[in-house]
């Protein structure tokens, strides 16, 4: 080798070895390989800035007349984009002549998972109707106040759920709310015939005069999705036409058009199924729908249905892998497992032992401006909720600053009054910036949009959305999720409202004060269970009627909600502003060694609040008892 080449090489090996510390500590190559997969888009992005989903759902029918949109994981039945164009066409057209719908209207739909949900919130924004998409877990209070907060006129629910739509008719019907039933009306009818459905059958599958929706602007909502909050009942997050269609961009991004199929069993009517999964949808997408989540079939139906794609929230992917081991673990053909909340101490054996080469998770708030995505396919990646190298960190403006956990605001320094950013490794709240080109569209109630906006925060007059949730990020870019900040947590994959739950026990006969908050069971990982703790009217305990107590949390709340534990106390500890102090009953929890008063449980055997000790702690440790 001359003297020459060997300079030329050590030179070459010099520089590589620079550019190789300098990326391992900035991650640009990262940022390169998603700037380079994004380029594409651009064009694309242009055109959906200016399209609503009702005008990229119509050019998909275009391309895929033929193709499944559709299909049903229930009953095998499938119906293609030129069928689903006809279908809500259909819906749009009985809504103008049946229902007399009028351009800005509002409709609260009220369904379990299935095709009609999709076909009908799209058959409303043909014609300009705003859509209100209602958990279809909820019940009495939450479900009558979730339907008047979005101002709908007229209900329409499932035929599946009429026993909940019974317990508040005739208050919907004393506040002037039209209440119509709808069956199944794009395939078999394993449903009870409702309502709309006759009426629907002979309304016509043309498109509806665009006048319905012309000249719309691109903030005008197309939907109401409900998010619970820490202060109390949920409320209704505005989501305009233009971040519905922006969200169409993870599709393109991610999945392809005309040839993924998406196996989708999360709730239609929330941001991660309802929007994600429904935006790829709208993009060419085939949409593989099932009501509900079973571990044992999980993979079988991805092997049945040839599905190529995935959704999951992390308490999904802990029963999938505690499930029995199955040939259908391997057999399926899913490659891209999207989805958010997937926990470090599960993640390698969920993508390990089902052999998925891509996860895709995410971050991000359904009313948020800013989203994370870490698309993992090295184990070194495994955990973090989202991934940026240096420049994509700075281009996106998000923020974690440090929080006091007390007081629940972030920390300001005490002489310039600004946030104080985190270091690398430190947790704090995650700010993401309110701009032109990011604006937060809030709720109905201007008030609670108020809360979750933080100003003057790194420099005067600036405007960040507040998360409500403590991240981290490392020197690499990684991003990890540590907690969710104030009164609302999480159980079995659904935001539990302490102050909802408060309210339902506190109205209950002999209870003279409730403080509902969650805990951390040992050896269990799916969330915080809830627990009350209450003060007995006079401090009698023999007044309340515990049985009585059960039967009415289980009436009066979604499942998940319903407290699993009672703490009866002699007084409720309050700050000097009245709030109850939370923060001593969390770490206490059901910690018999720390817990000298009594403690209940809701017995699953008996459905009932039993008198609680070391015999059933140890059942519940030991997971003999299925909470």
């Amino acid at each position: 080798m001359s003297i020459v080449l060997a300079k030329a090489l050590s030179a070459g090996l010099m520089s590589y070895g620079v550019y190789a510390a300098l990326d391992d500590k900035l991650q640009l190559s990262q940022d390169l390989d998603f700037i380079l997969k994004a380029l594409p888009l651009a064009s694309r992005q242009k055109l959906v800035k200016n399209m609503t989903p009702v005008d990229i759902f119509l050019d998909t029918v275009k391309k895929f007349p033929n193709h499944p949109g559709l299909v049903s994981a229930d009953n095998g039945h499938v119906v293609t984009y030129s069928e689903i164009d006809q279908l809500s066409n259909q819906i749009a057209n009985w809504g103008l002549t049946t229902m007399n719908f009028k351009r800005g209207d509002t409709v609260a739909l009220f369904m379990s998972n299935r095709i009609e949900f999709i076909v009908t919130w799209l058959g409303l924004a043909k014609i300009g109707i705003v859509s209100a998409w209602i958990n279809f877990n909820i019940k009495s209070k939450g479900l009558l106040h979730c339907i008047k907060i979005s101002g709908a006129t007229t209900l329409i629910y499932g035929t599946e759920l009429i026993d909940s739509i019974h317990l508040i008719s005739e208050q919907l019907a004393s506040s002037g709310i039209i209440q119509i039933s709808m069956g199944n009306i794009t395939g078999p009818h394993d449903l009870p015939i409702g309502t709309a459905d006759e009426s629907l059958a002979h309304a016509s599958s043309s498109a509806p005069n665009l006048k319905h929706r012309a000249n719309l602007s691109m903030a005008t909502p197309l939907c109401y999705i409900y998010t619970s909050g820490t202060t109390g009942l949920p409320k209704a997050v505005i989501i305009p036409f233009r971040k519905y269609s922006n969200v169409t961009m993870i599709a393109s991004l991610y999945m392809k058009p005309g040839i993924d199929r998406n196996y989708c069993v999360l709730p239609l009517f929330h941001s991660a199924g309802g929007m994600i999964g429904g935006a790829a949808f709208l993009t060419g997408v085939t949409m593989i729908i099932k009501s509900k989540f079973s571990a044992r079939t999980f993979f079988q139906d991805c092997h049945k249905y040839n599905a190529t794609v995935t959704q999951y929230i992390g308490e999904l992917c802990r029963y999938l892998v505690a499930s029995p081991k199955s040939k259908y673990d391997t057999l399926h053909t899913v490659r891209l497992a999207v989805g958010n909340g997937l926990r470090p101490d599960v993640w390698d054996e969920f993508q390990d032992r089902f052999q998925i080469s891509k996860v895709l998770e995410f971050y991000g708030a359904t009313e948020g401006t800013g989203s994370l995505m870490n698309l993992c396919e090295k184990k070194e990646d495994r955990g973090a909720v989202g991934r940026a190298g240096w420049f994509l960190r700075r281009a996106s403006g998000y923020k974690i600053v440090k929080f006091n956990i007390q007081t629940e605001e972030p920390i300001r320094d005490s002489l310039t009054g600004f946030c104080i950013e985190c270091e690398a490794g430190e947790s704090g709240e995650l700010l993401t910036p309110i701009t032109d080109k990011t604006p937060f569209d809030g709720y109905k109630n201007p008030a609670a949009t108020k809360k979750k906006i933080a100003v003057n925060v790194l420099i005067p007059n600036d405007r960040y959305f507040r998360t409500g949730d403590l991240l981290s990020c490392d020197e690499q870019g990684r991003y990890y999720f540590i907690d969710r900040i104030g009164d609302t947590f999480r159980w079995k994959g659904e935001n539990c409202s302490t102050t909802e739950v408060s309210e339902c026990v506190s109205t209950f006969p002999g209870v003279s004060e409730c403080n509902a908050y969650g805990v951390l069971i040992p050896e269990n990982m799916d969330g915080r269970a809830p627990m009350c703790a209450i003060t007995p009217i006079n401090g009698d305990l023999s007044k309340l009627n515990l049985q009585g107590l059960a039967k009415h949390v289980k009436k009066e709340l979604p499942g998940y909600a319903v407290p699993m534990f009672l703490r009866i106390l002699p007084q409720i500890e309050q700050t000097a502003t009245f709030k109850h102090q939370k923060v001593t009953l969390r770490t206490d929890g059901i910690d018999l060694s720390k817990v000298n008063d009594p403690i209940y449980w809701m017995n699953p055997k008996t459905g009932t609040y039993e008198p609680f000790g070391s015999p059933e702690l140890h059942s519940v440790v030991t997971k003999q008892a299925r909470l």
